[in-house]
């Protein structure tokens, strides 16, 4: 392990005992279909973003209904599966990435991801973040982080907090504040999350890909500051919400 790993060890979560959790994604995945037919109306907002704003994606809390927290949004990259997620700048604002691939050969058979990008990222401050993104074109690499943390016996918190863009508008994520006592460590080890879903199109079908877009850190102070620090990485990759939206 690296000690940059050392310093968030995130990525032993992501391989939660498979066995629990393969029966919670096909109950996750089961109730899909009966989700997905019953959205409600689009959240329309007042202003329109444009093609020449960068590229738009449709953000959600959610993937199996639409919520009131459906927003469009503008990314400085791309974010669809007829692109590839690798090309996301590895470096960005104060930000500088490394590639950290999924090495559990059972996690991927499971999830069976169209892609899968996982980078460590660190600022001049010594700060960390995680940047997952798992794109698919079906239900199954889909499920929402706080299982994982459930099934591995993590203490957590879960809400839905927005985050306001330079240009101008806000997109919300799930914040997730977990928090465990791992052997090899003195003290509780916290992690914080923040996720979101990102749609081509407004009609969020499956077949025109979904991306999970995941930010996982160290707690940075109080929870107020390391959500300062989420806000900052993000901002680098969105730009502006249309605005109107609740």
């Amino acid at each position: 392990m690296s000690n940059l790993e050392q310093d968030i060890p995130t990525k032993r979560v992501l391989a939660a005992p498979l066995r629990s959790f393969v029966l919670i994604l096909l109950f996750v995945g089961g109730l899909a279909a009966f989700f997905t037919s019953d959205f409600s109306p689009f959240a329309q907002s007042s202003t329109q973003l444009t093609a020449s704003d960068g590229y738009q994606y449709i953000a959600d809390v959610d993937l199996w209904h639409r919520t009131n927290r459906e927003t469009e949004v503008n990314a400085v990259s791309q974010f669809d599966l007829t692109h590839d997620l690798n090309d996301v700048p590895m470096e960005i604002g104060d930000w500088r990435g490394e590639n950290h691939p999924e090495t559990n050969v059972e996690v991927m058979i499971l999830l069976d991801p169209e892609q899968y990008v996982q980078r460590l990222y660190w600022n001049s401050q010594g700060q960390h973040m995680w940047l997952t993104m798992i794109g698919g074109r079906s239900s199954q690499p889909f499920h929402p982080p706080d299982i994982c943390y459930d099934v591995d016996g993590w203490n957590y918190n879960l809400s839905s907090v927005p985050i306001e863009l330079d240009g101008g508008g806000r997109i919300y994520g799930m914040w997730m504040e977990a928090q465990k006592q791992l052997p090899e460590y003195d003290t509780p080890t916290d992690h914080i999350v923040f996720y979101f879903y990102l749609f081509p199109e407004r009609t969020r079908q499956y077949q025109d890909g979904i991306v999970l877009f995941k930010l996982t850190s160290a707690r940075y102070g109080d929870l107020d500051n390391t959500l300062a620090v989420h806000t900052d990485f993000l901002r680098n990759f969105f730009t502006e919400a249309a605005t109107g939206t609740p």
